[in-house]
């Protein structure tokens, strides 16, 4: 059976081993809060990967986030080509009064379009002020901070090893290219050098030589004189 009023002694004790210890009181708003790096505080929007899939509002459990786009035809690239058709984003917008932070939305975007970011500073007086369009969540984006480190032991990502196995391929071909290429023809009018890259000695010319140097043949010099 227990002793009658131990439950009274191990709350005092409680309380007074509370009593005797310093308090940690975090200074706010003077002193920031350290928080984790994966807090979740509010969504960031990084719009130019948004394709406006609409995945993110349909697997909303709380039906918070509110999108509207239009389409656009892009001209084709090629001639004759066909025309395309694109969707171009007009309003991203997200209810905070009705968001759970559950993070769905970010997990489920194909195309890294939205990012957690710690800030939590942003409370207003009127509840219909919560619902933050996509340029607010867009000045947010710039609050997240950056990806961690890979580990250095881990296994290199796919995409990074194909461009680099596509970069040292398209190396190797452009160097076995030089490599068999033949070296251009000086051709016959080429004045032949020196062992230092300056023209080399003049040789005996002929008397019709342009140079009009005179030949060893005896005949009248171009200038008049005998030879």
């Amino acid at each position: 059976m227990p002793i009658p009023g131990s439950g009274l002694a191990k709350g005092l004790a409680v309380t007074l081993r509370t009593m005797t210890k310093r308090s940690h009181t975090a200074q706010y708003p003077d002193v920031q809060p350290e928080l984790p790096p994966r807090s979740r505080g509010v969504i960031g929007l990084f719009e130019e990967n948004c394709t406006v899939c609409m995945l993110c509002a349909r697997e909303c459990p709380d039906w918070c986030i509110y999108i509207d786009s239009h389409k656009e035809t892009v001209p084709a690239a090629t001639p004759g080509g066909r025309e395309r058709s694109r969707n171009v984003l007009d309003r991203f917008a997200i209810d905070f009064s009705l968001c759970m932070y559950c993070g769905i939305c970010i997990e489920v975007c194909p195309f890294d379009a939205l990012f957690w970011s710690p800030e939590f500073e942003y409370a207003e007086t009127d509840i219909l002020e919560l619902t933050h369009e996509r340029d607010k969540l867009r000045e947010w984006m710039w609050t997240v901070p950056a990806p961690p480190a890979l580990d250095p032991a881990a296994e290199e990502p796919k995409e990074i090893a194909a461009a680099r196995k596509a970069a040292e391929k398209a190396e190797a071909a452009a160097a076995a290219a030089a490599a068999t290429s033949p070296e251009p023809d000086p051709g016959p009018g080429a004045q032949a050098t020196g062992p230092t890259g300056r023209p080399g000695p003049a040789e005996a010319t002929g008397p019709n030589d342009p140079a009009g140097g005179s030949g060893s043949t005896g005949t009248e010099d171009p200038a008049g004189g005998a030879a």
